[in-house]
């Protein structure tokens, strides 16, 4: 299925180039904000956030108010008419409708592709469950951009929560395409980055290791990319609970990094990075969602002002399959047509990614 309108679903559906010229605008805008002060002047961006969110969210909106545009949307499903049963094809449909542009957060894997089926506008993908982040991803791009002066060549530690990690699963597919760039991989076993995600990395030729020690992997950094154990993403409390405090980065763990290694968060931290690590002038997070916000003013931009169509389900519909991921979109709105890419007995879930081994 291809739609009339430009979406950003996966970073992964455009070219490299198209994130070169996404970022550079970025940074353009970050040097000259007053250019671009009136540039969505008349137009309205609708936010749906089924799910908690403070940058995103907010960034989302001050990149929209800074371009002199205007804001409708909610917070909180429990506000709107979700709260009354309404599915996601019929909130986009009408959302949508009223919009320039749409951006939606949801905690189910798959959603944004979902909601980009039937909307009546660009839609960008600000989470979906533990599956895709691809704003962050730009914004942590532009940050590598600003800060290390390259997208290449980088060795790049990823440590905590990798299973569940929407931010790392985005990164590490985007930044495999650039070249000469490794990934070191910190966390338990039971939270170790999921194999389709270490397949794509392969695809691109880039080099990986998985590891348990934050110690040991810290002197050979570039950037260390710390996440929080997610509390929401578990099945139980206690779960969780064997899981959060593995990871933590002190003072003490920063004297074994380069110099000029740098340290990224997508936040919120909850304990797995101390205050006192603040103060570090690689610390670099704070600073990491500024650049977050002019990347998204890049972001709508871009979606404004294209008229690219984008080709949302490439597979087909086997009849009596569906997707055996429970967190997967098709599952909560069983409407969707359940759309798989491959052949013969493996097949990929267009929504979520999740394989699929038939019987014989």
């Amino acid at each position: 299925m291809v739609s009339d309108y430009p979406h950003l679903i996966d970073l992964n559906d455009h070219p490299v180039s198209w994130w070169n010229g996404l970022l550079d605008l970025g940074q353009e805008i970050l040097q000259n904000p007053v250019l671009y002060a009136n540039s969505c002047k008349g137009k309205i961006m609708g936010t749906l956030f089924y799910e908690p969110s403070t940058r995103t969210q907010m960034s989302f909106q001050t990149a929209m108010l800074r371009l002199g545009g205007t804001i409708i949307g909610f917070d909180n499903p429990q506000t709107s008419s979700v709260a009354k049963g309404e599915n996601l094809k019929d909130t986009t449909k009408i959302v949508s409708g009223y919009s320039d542009v749409l951006v939606i957060r949801h905690p189910t894997v798959g959603a944004a592709k979902a909601a980009a089926l039937t909307a009546d506008c660009p839609v960008i993908n600000a989470g979906d469950g533990g599956h895709l982040h691809p704003t962050q991803t730009l914004t942590d791009m532009l940050t590598l951009k600003c800060e290390k002066g390259r997208l290449s060549g980088l060795t790049i530690g990823l440590c905590g929560d990798l299973l569940n990690g929407r931010t790392v699963h985005s990164l590490c597919k985007a930044m495999s395409c650039y070249p000469d760039n490794r990934f070191v991989m910190i966390s338990t076993r039971e939270l170790a980055m999921p194999s389709y995600i270490k397949d794509i990395i392969r695809a691109h030729g880039c080099s990986f290791t998985e590891v348990t020690s934050l110690e040991e992997a810290m002197p050979e950094l570039d950037m260390l990319y710390m996440t929080r154990i997610q509390r929401e993403r578990f099945a139980s409390e206690e779960d969780y609970l064997a899981q959060k405090d593995t990871y933590i980065l002190t003072p003490q763990k920063m004297k074994l990094a380069r110099p000029d290694m740098i340290v990224l968060h997508p936040l919120p931290r909850v304990d797995e990075i101390t205050v006192s690590v603040d103060d570090d002038p690689r610390a670099l997070y704070f600073k990491q969602a500024r650049y977050g916000m002019y990347v998204r003013m890049a972001l709508i931009l871009t979606m404004l002002q294209s008229t690219k169509k984008t080709e949302l389900l490439s597979g087909s519909v086997h009849p009596g399959v569906v997707c055996r991921n429970p967190k997967c979109i098709t599952h909560a709105e069983p409407y969707l047509p359940k759309s798989f890419t491959g052949r013969g007995t493996t097949l990929t879930c267009e929504y979520c990614d999740e394989r699929l081994l038939l019987e014989h």
